[in-house]
């Protein structure tokens, strides 16, 4: 038998879908917990819908429901809505990301199924949160970025909104969803109660703008786009090479002098009183910048990254997706892992992040099939054969 994970023997039961609620309860699962995903017969996740379609099966759902276990139960009517209630009361974590009022109304919100189970630990995330003007609107990443902020703060000096490339605020709440689980549980094994946990997207989004809240509340600086430039330290972004673009990090005096000196060959620029301190450098960025790309310009990437990590400058290469994700270091980091699944074949996707010298996370399973543990998972909680046929006739659980 292989390492116990840390999360062995925790059973947590997710009403989730889409990214940032399966964001989260994949961390669990990475981590051991046993995930039972309960979805809609017929349908699913809505994630389910999404392409690359292989063999029939959305390979975008693979991404973030991999550990996972389904059961597919119908939550309209009353017998499915009391096999959501037996699940939950034999559960240590809830996660559900229906908006805000939803819960309520199927009889499985914390308020209905709290005071049965004081140590559950129950986790609600959705667009704005379960407070404030407008929690009750519906709330997706794009939607959250555009209200936190990030689509004036991203993209060239001038252009249009842009949001960041990935659905940075869904991931950030799905973090910190998983980080406060993971606190909360840690209380109750402290002798503590359960708890319940509000997580909005908007409030994940602005949570991650540390260096935008300092500028805004110590200058009130808004936070405008910079394309790749740090708003604060310079050089520090990308620059155009001879076939492509290279990164620069040479956010002190050390590594700005190191920079100019061994990786450019230019022991003048340091020397230029226009250029003497890191505040300087700021405020004629313009001017740097056209300074710098034109020395870059003149060799290719390669030629630049080698000089780079040679000085001890921090840089590299901007690469496509694709060329990220065949580095031979994310390689041998183990990010990309291979599982077998009933119907695609094997299947690609990310592994785990943290790497721990006990309790690894692993990627043990593919993505469930919809529904392909309903008729287990019912009988773990106690139900006979002929239960989960009549069930089944029902349309109860597919």
């Amino acid at each position: 038998m292989g390492t116990a994970l840390p999360l062995d023997g925790v059973k947590v039961v997710d009403f989730s879908q889409f990214l940032a609620g399966p964001y989260c309860t994949m961390q669990l699962a990475d981590l051991g917990a046993d995930v039972i995903k309960v979805e809609r017969p017929g349908g699913g996740d809505d994630a389910r819908d999404m392409g690359p379609r292989v063999a029939g099966e959305s390979y975008s759902f693979q991404a973030p429901n991999r550990n996972k276990r389904s059961i597919a139960i119908d939550l309209r009517g009353d017998a499915g809505r009391g096999l959501a209630r037996e699940l939950i009361a034999g559960a240590d974590v809830v996660v559900e990301s229906f908006r805000p009022g939803v819960a309520d109304r199927l009889g499985i919100g914390y308020a209905a199924v709290g005071p049965a189970s004081p140590d559950l630990v129950y986790c609600s995330i959705s667009g704005f949160g379960q407070t404030g003007p407008i929690s009750r609107r519906p709330g997706f990443d794009i939607i959250a970025q555009g209200m936190g902020g990030f689509m004036r703060m991203t993209g060239e000096p001038g252009g249009a909104p842009v949001k960041v490339g990935v659905a940075i605020t869904d991931l950030a709440a799905g973090l910190n969803a998983s980080i406060a689980i993971l606190a909360a549980y840690v209380h109750r094994l402290r002798g503590g109660s359960g708890q319940y946990i509000d997580i909005s997207l908007l409030d994940a989004g602005i949570g991650l703008t540390v260096w935008e809240s300092a500028a805004y509340f110590g200058g009130g600086e808004d936070a405008t786009a910079t394309g790749s430039r740090h708003r604060k330290i310079a050089p520090y972004q990308a620059f155009p090479t001879s076939d492509g673009y290279v990164t620069v990090g040479a956010n002190n005096q050390k590594l700005w002098e190191v920079f100019c000196t061994q990786v450019l060959e230019r022991p003048d620029l340091p020397q230029r009183t226009e250029y003497a301190t890191v505040t300087d450098r700021i405020t004629r960025v313009d001017q740097l910048e056209a300074e710098l790309s034109a020395v870059l310009r003149e060799h290719p990437t390669e030629h630049w990254a080698a000089r780079l990590d040679s000085a001890g400058v921090p840089g590299g290469p901007v690469l496509t997706y694709a060329e990220a994700m065949q580095q031979e270091q994310v390689l041998r980091r183990g990010m990309v892992a291979q599982v077998p699944h009933p119907t695609i074949g094997d299947v690609r996707v990310l592994g785990p992040v943290a790497k721990m010298s006990r309790t690894t996370p692993t990627v043990r399973s593919a993505a469930p099939l919809l529904g392909a543990d309903t008729d287990a998972v019912l009988a773990e909680i106690g139900y006979s054969n002929a239960d989960i046929s009549a069930f089944r006739d029902a349309g109860t659980v597919a």
